[in-house]
């Protein structure tokens, strides 16, 4: 199974970005997504920024992810 994550754009070097995702840091490629900039909402999978998202979209997909960590016992 294929899972893209929600994270946010913290900074940008170049063709890479970090990237914050449930409190956890992680450095992506943005190659993919047209003009990002620090603070964009994105999905990331396998290490690249696929798609830019809104924030609202950004909370539901957060809320959601958090929730199914809550039903498995993982916090």
């Amino acid at each position: 199974m294929c899972l893209a994550v929600p994270a946010r754009i913290i900074t940008i070097d170049k063709i890479h970005a970090w990237a914050e995702t449930m409190g956890v840091r992680q450095k992506v490629n943005i190659q993919l997504i047209d003009s990002p900039i620090p603070g964009d909402y994105i999905l990331v999978h396998a290490g690249f920024a696929i798609e830019k998202i809104d924030p609202e979209y950004f909370r539901f997909l957060n809320e959601t992810l958090y929730e199914m960590l809550e039903g498995t016992g993982n916090e």
